[in-house]
């Protein structure tokens, strides 16, 4: 790891990193977040009866859209070309909850981790958001980077 800060400049003021004479190459990243529920929640998930609508369906469009517009809520991160963008939310009784996964693609000179954490929480909000009037305790958990390839640093698989 080096030591240098690559977001700041050599007079200690916030910058993006130049990314110009990097490589482009095809990078993927993977992240996943856990929505945690009652069990009679994630049931009207489930059942498609939660009065605001339909759960799962606003979760993936806002989880896209989040991954989209990254570099307009993270400073310093680049707007990124995304060639694949997608979220699937699996409802767990075991949790009981939400899972939910972000893949994100891109065929560029800089990773997009960050799309993929920003999709995950992202949908995990609209969850909780659409299901906090039915449940106030709900909690968001394991919000984590599960995989990356491509760049310099090559492959990541978190355990």
């Amino acid at each position: 790891m080096s030591s240098k800060l690559t977001h700041l400049d050599k007079d200690g003021h916030a910058r993006m990193v130049d990314v110009g004479s990097k490589s482009e190459t095809r990078r993927t990243a993977i992240a996943r977040a856990d929505v945690i529920t009652l069990p009679e929640t994630l049931e009207a998930v489930i059942e498609g009866t939660v009065s605001k609508g339909d759960v799962l369906a606003a979760a993936r469009i806002a989880g896209i859209f989040g991954g989209k517009k990254t570099s307009d809520l993270i400073p310093l991160t680049h707007p990124i070309a995304i060639d694949s963008l997608k979220v699937d939310l699996t409802p767990d009784k075991s949790l009981p909850g939400v899972r939910i996964e972000a893949t994100v693609s891109t065929h560029g000179k800089t990773g997009v981790e960050m799309e993929a954490l920003t999709a995950v929480t992202i949908s995990a909000l609209t969850i909780y958001d659409m299901l906090k009037s039915m449940d106030r305790g709900i909690r968001i958990e394991n919000v984590r980077l599960t995989f990356k390839e491509g760049g310099k640093s090559g492959t990541f698989k978190a355990d």
